[in-house]
């Protein structure tokens, strides 16, 4: 998985979380530019941790040759 598929990955978690928190401020009545800021940056970084998380979930997992095949030691028509 290269970097476009992790900034994709993060632009899908970033952007709806902006739309809540920019919504949720505007609907408490206080629609500041602080405001919006303080959403950006707080979308920013859960999305940063979110994408960090499965990243690393994804490059700590290990290759294996048995879990591939999880089936090949059932004998046949059993399930």
């Amino acid at each position: 998985m290269g970097a476009w598929f992790w900034l994709k990955r993060y632009l899908l978690a970033a952007v709806p979380l902006f739309a809540i928190l920019a919504a949720v401020a505007w609907f408490n009545g206080s629609s500041t530019r602080e405001d919006y800021t303080s959403a950006a940056l707080w979308a920013l970084a859960a999305a940063g941790l979110f994408t960090y998380g499965h990243w690393r979930r994804y490059r700590l997992t290990m290759p294996c040759a048995s879990c591939n095949d999880i089936d090949a030691g059932k004998p046949r028509g059993q399930d």
